[in-house]
C-alpha cells in the first residue's frame, strides 16, 4: 500500500505531464489538505513556474513546495518572529535536501542553459520535452520532500 505521500507525488507528477506547469504541480497535490482547491490551487503558484515565470531562477517545483510550507508553517503576526524563522528554517532544509538530490535548485542550472529570462512562450509539451529536460523528476523530488515535511510529526 502507497504511503500518502506517495499518492501525491504521483498525482503531482501526473499533474505536470497533463500540461500543468511545475510549481502548479506540486502545489495543487498537496493544497486541499490546507483548504485550498480547484482553481484557487492552480491559480495561486501560477507565476512561479519555469523558475518563475521563465526566468530559470529557482525551480518552480521547489517554489510550489515553499508555497505549501507557508501554509503548513505560517507567518502573520509581524510580532511573532519566531513563526518567521520556524517557517525559514523549514523552506531552508527543504530547499537543501533538494539541492543534495538535485545538485541545484535554480532551474537554469537543471536544465543546464544560462541563467537568464527566456521568451515568456512556453515549451509545447512533446515527448522529447519531457525527454530532454529533468522537470519531471524536479517534480517528483519536490513533491516527496515537501511531504515528508507536511506529513511529519511538528517537533
Amino acid at each position: 500500500m502507497m504511503s500518502e505521500t506517495e499518492l501525491r507525488t504521483q498525482k503531482a507528477v501526473s499533474l505536470f505531464e497533463q500540461g500543468y506547469n511545475c510549481a502548479q504541480s506540486v502545489f495543487m497535490a498537496y493544497a486541499d489538505i490546507f483548504g485550498v482547491e480547484g482553481e484557487l490551487a492552480a491559480k495561486l503558484p501560477t507565476s512561479f513556474g519555469g523558475g518563475m515565470g521563465r526566468l530559470r531562477e529557482v525551480c518552480g517545483a521547489l517554489s510550489g513546495a515553499f508555497m505549501l510550507l507557508g501554509l503548513k508553517y505560517p507567518f502573520t503576526d509581524v510580532h511573532n518572529k519566531a513563526l518567521k524563522n520556524e517557517n525559514y528554517k523549514k523552506v531552508q532544509a527543504v530547499a537543501g535536501a533538494f539541492k543534495q538530490e538535485m545538485g541545484s535548485y535554480i532551474c537554469a542550472d537543471l536544465l543546464h542553459i544560462r541563467r537568464e529570462a527566456q521568451h515568456y512562450v512556453s515549451a509545447d509539451r512533446t515527448k522529447a520535452y519531457y525527454a530532454e529536460r529533468p522537470c519531471s523528476k524536479c517534480v517528483r523530488v519536490a513533491a516527496e520532500i515537501v511531504g515528508k515535511e507536511i506529513f511529519s510529526v511538528s517537533e
